[in-house]
């Protein structure tokens, strides 16, 4: 059966007020900028989002913060976009660090049913505060537990029409948020016959993605990203 939808149907029927949503890429690269400009066109707000680092103004990810549309975020740096500092230093947002390699490890276990992970980083700092410590080895541990949300939106390159997704360049974390949403949407640049993906280029299996997205061609992607990083001075 094809899972193939409208992405302003897929926002519409997936993402509601108040929910948790999981956006792969990094920086901008390999992010869904289709779902997010969706998601803000429709003004769904009270969000608690998770991403590894948050981006820069006026740029995926900030359009919600600029729209304030989330209410929380997770993730490990924010520095980049003085936007959702403000907003946090005045207590208009939340905000939960962790570690990227743990935040990944935490999005890991929810993917594969794990319970947890053991990490040795930030032991003796605030990290600890409200979590279990364990002595292995004469080593101490953090136990850092899943972390998992309502819905996922990752971006790949080309995907099949039972949800089969191959990237292109690096996939920064989007496999591994894809496992980890109770509902994943994939958004791509094309979309093909079953059968066409060869087996070998598959980096995330279908099993794991409830709806594919057509998103933009793969010159706008090119262009917003080269955009944005001639605004912040990252390239000329």
């Amino acid at each position: 059966m094809s899972k193939v939808i409208d992405i302003k149907e897929a926002i519409l029927k997936y993402v509601k007020p108040g929910c948790s949503v999981m956006f792969g890429g990094f920086l901008g690269c390999n992010t869904p900028l289709r779902a997010i400009d969706e998601i803000v066109n429709q003004n769904i707000g009270d969000l608690t989002v998770i991403s590894t680092v948050n981006s820069f103004m006026d740029s995926d990810l900030g359009l919600l913060f600029n729209k304030k549309l989330v209410k929380k975020f997770i993730g490990s740096h924010i520095g980049t976009n003085p936007t959702v500092v403000k907003q946090y230093q005045s207590g208009e947002i939340d905000v939960e660090f962790f570690p990227q390699g743990t935040l990944i490890e935490k999005i890991r276990c929810k993917g594969a049913g794990l319970g947890g992970v053991l990490t040795p980083t930030g032991v003796g700092t605030l990290m600890e505060k409200g979590k279990q410590k364990l002595t292995l080895d004469d080593k101490d541990y953090l136990l850092e537990t899943p972390l998992g949300t309502d819905i996922t939106i990752i971006k790949g390159f080309k995907a099949d029409k039972m949800g089969n997704i191959v990237y292109k360049g690096t996939p920064n974390a989007n496999p591994i948020m894809a496992m980890a949403g109770n509902i994943t949407i994939a958004e791509v640049e094309e979309i093909v016959e079953v059968g066409e993906l060869k087996p070998t280029e598959i980096g995330t299996q279908g099993i794991f993605v409830d709806a594919i997205c057509l998103g933009y061609d793969s010159n706008t992607y090119r262009n917003r990203t080269r955009d944005m990083c001639k605004r912040v001075g990252i390239y000329k």
